[in-house]
């Protein structure tokens, strides 16, 4: 049971909001907001000096209803065993969101991976893999890239993994290089799923791209990619921010130039680059904090949970939220944000453009047969679309915010599916079906 102010029992009371706005019997409730199971292992680490060091790993299968479970591994040294049941808990409903086969789950390691060297990264990733390979598998529980982990650390993985089991798997993991079985269009799926949902967005709310002012907290990759997709379109950037803080800018950045430079340098600067001279251009400095309060019409929370809170959600002055990370708005700063008329695009809803290219990915690996980019981009585009606009109008029908829309439409797909095996209606004979 989450402990009182676990970041678990908030996700509990939006799984209890939605649940009144369905007809389910209460033991729906009970079995979504239990992890089918836990594991905890210690990673042993053997450093480059020869030291030995042990990082704490954990991975949680939140429930496998509509098929194998399905999530991210990261490595952060904040990973507690709270956060990834949480995460875990909004895969389960990011998938069922956009009616892919999946359930959720996820993992991750509590370290910092800036400190290890390279070899470190690898020995770590494999190591790992070894302490929990019997809890995973391409019909179980496949894993995928998340904060701090890449496409290389998959494929670490997925070689460790092979070796293991002494054939080769690329379905048990997805993320990876291209080269090892990966799917074109995963890199930037996240931040182009949430891209499509702005672009449903501005068509029903009639937002004019020119005139309509971004900010994006958490300039990684998905943080890159929606704003590179949605400055192409002409909307102005005016903040990005990562780790370190940001900048700020009224007239907008160029983002490919942004981009260009964070590649290069690891730091975010406020440039303009032309072919292979890049110059500094004006801005303000200004921290993650106060960019979360800027004046814009857009705020893009891309970087970790818990950022808008019930402390400055008084403060926020953009129309929307979209989440491109996971559970950047608590549960108490919703309840603000709803009476200030702020509409959020949920993250089960806006950045499961990940997950479902990752369904791609491991269909294609099943399959052995691999897609051209344009047809990811279509069937991507075609799945988020079509959903958002479910959301959309099932928060118009039934009066309520997106978050809790995106909850009760996944709801109804996770309760169908637990009904068919019988509940406490059935059992006891109060409805026969």
């Amino acid at each position: 049971m989450a402990k009182k102010g676990s970041l678990f029992n908030d996700a509990m009371k939006r799984l209890n909001r939605a649940m009144e706005y369905t007809d389910f019997n209460k033991e729906i409730a009970l079995r979504v907001g239990t992890p089918k199971s836990c594991l905890e292992v210690s990673v042993p680490l053997r450093r480059d000096n020869g030291s030995l060091e042990f990082f704490r790993g954990y991975r949680v299968r939140h429930d496998d209803t509509r098929g194998p479970t399905k999530g991210g591994l990261r490595y952060h040294p904040a990973v507690t065993l709270d956060e990834v049941k949480s995460l875990a808990f909004w895969m389960t409903f990011k998938c069922a969101v956009v009616g892919i086969p999946f359930g959720g789950a996820k993992g991750g390691i509590s370290v910092n991976p800036k400190e290890l060297s390279p070899m470190e990264l690898e020995r770590l990733s494999r190591e790992f893999i070894r302490r929990i390979a019997d809890f995973i598998g391409p019909d179980v529980d496949i894993p995928a890239p998340d904060v701090y982990t890449n496409e290389r650390i998959m494929g670490w993985m997925m070689d460790e993994y092979s070796t293991i089991r002494r054939q080769h798997s690329p379905a048990m993991i997805t993320g990876k290089p291209v080269s090892m079985g990966g799917s074109v269009g995963r890199s930037d799926a996240t931040g182009r799923g949430a891209y499509y949902c702005i672009r449903e967005l501005a068509k029903r709310v009639k937002l004019d791209p020119a005139e309509t002012r971004i900010a994006v907290q958490g300039f990684g990759n998905a943080g890159q990619h929606v704003a590179r997709l949605l400055h192409k379109d002409g909307y102005r950037i005016v903040a990005v921010s990562d780790s370190q803080g940001g900048i700020y800018s009224p007239g907008g950045f160029d983002i490919p130039s942004l981009i260009r430079t964070k590649e290069d340098t690891r730091h975010i600067k406020a440039v303009y680059c032309d072919g292979a001279l890049c110059h500094a251009i004006e801005a303000t400095n200004l921290t993650n904090a106060e960019l979360l309060e800027l004046d814009v019409d857009i705020l893009i929370p891309a970087a970790l949970e818990n950022q808008i809170t019930a402390e400055n959600a008084p403060n926020i002055k953009a129309r929307y939220i979209v989440e491109v990370a996971n559970g950047p708005v608590t549960s108490d700063a919703d309840t603000i944000l709803n009476e200030r008329k702020i509409e959020v695009i949920p993250d089960i809803l806006a950045n499961a453009g990940g997950v479902t290219v990752s369904y791609f990915e491991w269909l294609q690996n099943r399959s052995g047969y691999y897609w051209e980019l344009q047809e990811i981009h279509q069937k991507l585009q075609a799945i988020m679309s079509r959903e958002f606009e479910k959301v959309y109008d099932l928060a118009l029908e039934l009066q309520i915010d997106m978050r809790t829309a995106a909850y009760v439409h996944a709801l109804k797909r996770l309760g169908e599916t637990m009904e068919a095996k019988g509940t406490s209606s059935y059992f006891s004979n109060e409805k026969v079906p």
